[in-house]
């Protein structure tokens, strides 16, 4: 598996409505254009989470227009899948799914095991912590793998690469 940074990122999960919209959120506010990044579900039968909305938000990044979309609406809507250069499975249904592209296009498949912190928590304080944690998942393995920020970092110094993510 190449390490190195990819020219385009798809992140996928069960719903493209909480975790794959905010890791192609971070992606896009940490690195810019920097690389090509979308975002699928497995499934369209959710819109765009309110807590995954707000827990973003906090971080500077604006998921409120974003569209859930399955990876058969990205095809007919014109996206070639074979494109991507790395496909980050977020979920272990959408892994499977990324897995079996892989044996018509040539893609490299990470698995990052995050939390679905849909359902979680009695309470708004409490279902944000569990979106939080699921964010900051994220956040950890996107740096990790990817490095620190380019862009503009969470906090809002323009912090470049080489800086203190």
């Amino acid at each position: 598996m190449a390490q190195g940074f990819p020219r385009s990122v798809l992140f996928c999960c069960d719903h493209n409505a909480v975790r794959s919209p905010m890791a192609e959120g971070m992606m896009k506010r940490f690195y810019g254009h920097r690389a090509y990044v979308q975002s699928a579900g497995v499934r369209n039968d959710h819109e765009i989470d309110g807590f995954a909305i707000a827990v973003c938000r906090e971080l500077g990044i604006e998921l409120d227009r974003h569209r859930a979309r399955t990876f058969e609406e990205m095809q007919a809507w014109g996206d070639d899948l074979g494109q991507f250069d790395l496909i980050v499975a977020l979920s272990p249904a959408s892994q499977r799914v990324a897995l079996e592209l892989t044996r018509y296009f040539h893609l490299d498949v990470e698995y990052w095991p995050v939390l679905d912190p849909s359902g979680l928590g009695e309470g708004r304080e409490a279902r944000l912590a569990a979106y939080r944690q699921a964010r900051d998942q994220i956040r950890e393995r996107m740096l990790a793998r990817f490095g620190p920020p380019t862009e503009t970092d969470a906090d809002g110094n323009g912090q470049h690469a080489g800086g203190r993510a």
